[in-house]
């Protein structure tokens, strides 16, 4: 598996498809806790005739490091990728955490990008009362139960406790440092009063039953952008595990540049 030493971690990430494809790269970006095998159903499908990259962000799967504070210095990582990999313009997908990266870089970098899909991300992050108590009680109850309990309200209603749980022990490896400096960053990420800035063109999906990051703030969020197409799924906020064919064929209906 192929590494980028950078600043203090080891990047992670998978390079794949034919590097003479007309179309530009395809670049996934997880969410937080999660690793770059969410995006498992998608590079299947696209990687035979497109090249397509992901990486596990710092910290997470089976990258290293720590120190990252903001989701601007996540966003300098996935771009020192890019600029590693020599790739110059690229069709950026993110979910969640993932998604917040991508709106910086296409706010930071607007030329160097193609088209966005953001699923389940928003541009502000805005708690619920049950969200709020949660955080609130991340302090004193044990980490391994802070995690169950936000990972749990990741899927909607339905979904196989058993596959939940295996979800719950991946992201409960990912380094307690890591998960409460990042939950901060999102916390603090706030981008929506620049969205009418994002004039890439851009396609939003999103779960119906999201109660993590809900459907209001992301409509909230379509209606100040230029150019944004949205799609709500019947799913929770894990979309490319609980719709990974529905997700696939929604992004291959909107990146397949048109001759």
């Amino acid at each position: 598996m192929p590494q980028l030493e950078l600043d203090g971690a080891a990047l992670t990430y998978d390079d794949e498809g034919p590097r003479d494809a007309p179309e530009v790269p395809l670049v996934f970006v997880h969410g937080w806790t999660a690793d770059r095998h969410r995006w498992d159903h998608q590079v299947a499908h696209f990687s035979p005739r497109r090249r397509v990259i992901r990486l596990d962000l710092r910290g997470h799967g089976e990258s290293t490091g720590s120190g990252v504070c903001t989701i601007a210095e996540l966003a300098r990582d996935v771009l020192a990728l890019l600029d590693h990999l020599e790739v110059e313009r690229f069709v950026l997908v993110g979910h969640s955490m993932g998604g917040m990266i991508a709106q910086t870089i296409a706010l930071s970098h607007p030329e160097r990008v193609r088209r966005m899909v953001l699923v389940g991300s928003i541009g502000r992050m805005t708690y619920s009362r049950g969200r709020g108590l949660l955080m609130a009680a991340s302090t004193f109850v044990p980490y391994r139960l802070f995690v169950a309990a936000n990972i749990q309200r990741a899927f909607a209603p339905g979904y196989p406790r058993e596959e939940i749980r295996a979800h719950i022990r991946a992201s409960a490896a990912t380094p307690r440092e890591v998960v409460m400096t990042l939950y901060g960053a999102m916390r603090a990420f706030d981008v929506l009063d620049r969205a009418g800035e994002i004039r890439t063109p851009t396609l939003m999906v999103h779960g119906y039953h999201d109660v993590q990051l809900p459907v209001r703030q992301m409509l909230r969020m379509a209606k100040a952008y230029p150019d944004a197409v949205v799609r709500i799924l019947d799913a929770g906020h894990e979309l490319p595990l609980e719709r990974p064919a529905e997700l696939t064929a929604l992004l291959d209906g909107f990146v397949t540049e048109k001759a």
